[in-house]
């Protein structure tokens, strides 16, 4: 770790950890819940416990985007961070805003909007922390060096925290507040944090392969260009049985189908990358994550996304299982695994450590991969058959569940495998024996304090 002030990103890594356990425990439940329905109906209902498990999601991923930029910017920009205060006061506000969005979702008050469900004043909290972010790294930036990664990073994080207004926005007619609600949704997902995961994974490559960086930053303005282009139309798959104009099935089908390239891209970059390396660098769980991070974003937001985002197949498939299965494995492929591949990278730093426990890191990437590739091949049969029973025969919706029981009861299966490697992954990153700490000192080599 070169500055000081990067000892922040520790704060947001270990928050969003905590977060991230009960996410995992949250779908754990939920999952339950499919094989056994009135398990805790009345003291937890389902549609709380989905909350939960959306909006933990949400958050934690956040606080990782926040912590890694934290992490990264001063590196990049060659100099501390504007404000290390401003940065706890943020990390404050969002964790209290957290807080309180879950108090109010188990006494029932909430917004009833899929991931926009929390309460005003918390919505008014998020966009407080975010300015006050802004305003943090864009200082820091603007009076140190301008890097190619910086400068993705600042754009992605500028357009999801303006996006964030839209979740401000919501009118009577039910078309229109579904239409702002994607702008929020989708313009998240599949374009800015696109970015996001870009800049965060150009310098992750950086660190571990020892490639150029002028060939990091081409790859890197190759594949903003191609997200920003495909993503912010590609927003049309979302509006095609939503009341608005029929042009939209033309424009999300045809926009939609190139939203694959970027995450192509991505996937090629990192093992071009890897192959034209020349860094024989420690940390091999850190490049793992990294490889698997834009591996299975391409399967999971690519190839899943691509089966049912065209028109003709959307209207037989939308709202089924196959949606469940393209959700589970596209955020775990893009913004999971890559929140994970840089806590890997960063925390040996920030706790003054030699990269450790890898062995174990590692195999809780199998596992919550393996567990993950499971549930999205399960998910994706049960939502093969629920389409042909319910939408093209007809037969009722609470019929054809009970049918498709058995998939259930195999996606349970496969989230407990999640579930084990998650809390895998956080004992082998926090929990440390006595004989894994570098003792202070000249004698032991910096650059593997420093993973340069």
């Amino acid at each position: 770790m070169k500055y000081q002030s990067q000892k922040v990103a520790q704060a947001y890594f270990i928050c969003a950890m905590a977060l991230f356990a009960i996410q995992v425990l949250g779908g754990l439940l939920a999952g339950w819940i499919y094989v056994s329905p009135n398990f805790l109906s009345e003291l937890l209902p389902f549609n709380i416990i989905r909350m939960l498990h959306t909006n933990a999601l949400i958050v934690w991923l956040l606080l990782g985007f926040f912590g890694a930029a934290y992490f990264l910017i001063p590196e990049e920009s060659e100099r501390e961070i504007y404000s290390v205060k401003l940065a706890y006061l943020q990390l404050a506000i969002l964790m209290i805003g957290t807080l309180g969005a879950v108090g109010s979702y188990l006494v029932g008050i909430h917004g009833g909007r899929e991931f926009l469900e929390q309460p005003l004043w918390v919505k008014f909290g998020i966009l407080v922390a975010a300015l006050i972010f802004l305003f943090n790294v864009s200082m820091t930036v603007l009076a140190g060096k301008k890097t190619a990664i910086t400068n993705v990073l600042l754009m992605g994080l500028w357009l999801l925290s303006l996006l964030w207004i839209f979740a401000f926005i919501n009118p009577e007619n039910l078309s229109l507040d579904k239409m702002y609600w994607w702008f929020v949704v989708h313009l998240w997902v599949e374009a800015t944090w696109e970015l996001v995961m870009a800049a965060i994974l150009a310098f992750l490559l950086l660190k571990l392969t020892g490639v150029d960086r002028e060939v990091v930053e081409k790859w890197l303005y190759v594949i903003v260009a191609t997200a920003l282009f495909s993503g912010i139309l590609g927003t049309g798959h979302h509006f095609y049985w939503i009341g608005l104009p029929g042009y939209w099935q033309w424009v999300g089908s045809i926009f939609s189908t190139f939203e694959v390239i970027p995450f192509f891209l991505m996937m090629s970059f990192a093992f071009v990358m890897v192959w034209k390396g020349r860094k024989n660098h420690p940390n091999k769980a850190a490049l793992l994550w990294s490889l698997g991070s834009s591996t299975v974003a391409f399967f999971g937001a690519g190839v899943w996304g691509f089966l049912h985002t065209l028109h003709g197949v959307n209207f037989y498939s939308h709202g089924t299982q196959i949606t469940a299965a393209h959700g589970h494995l596209s955020f775990y492929g893009a913004y999971v695994a890559l929140n994970l591949a840089i806590f890997t990278y960063a925390m040996p730093m920030l706790r003054g450590r030699a990269p450790y426990n890898q062995v174990l890191n590692m195999a809780s990437f199998w596992l919550m991969t393996g567990g993950m590739a499971f549930m999205t091949f399960v998910l994706t049969f049960a939502g093969t058959i629920q389409t042909h029973m319910q939408r093209v025969i007809g037969d009722y919706y609470m019929d054809v569940q009970d049918s498709l029981s058995i998939f259930y009861l195999m996606r349970l299966g496969a989230g407990a495998a999640v579930v084990i490697g998650a809390l895998l992954f956080i004992y082998a990153l926090l929990v440390v024996r006595k004989d894994e700490v570098i003792a202070p000192g000249p004698s032991h080599k910096a650059s593997t304090v420093a993973g340069e």
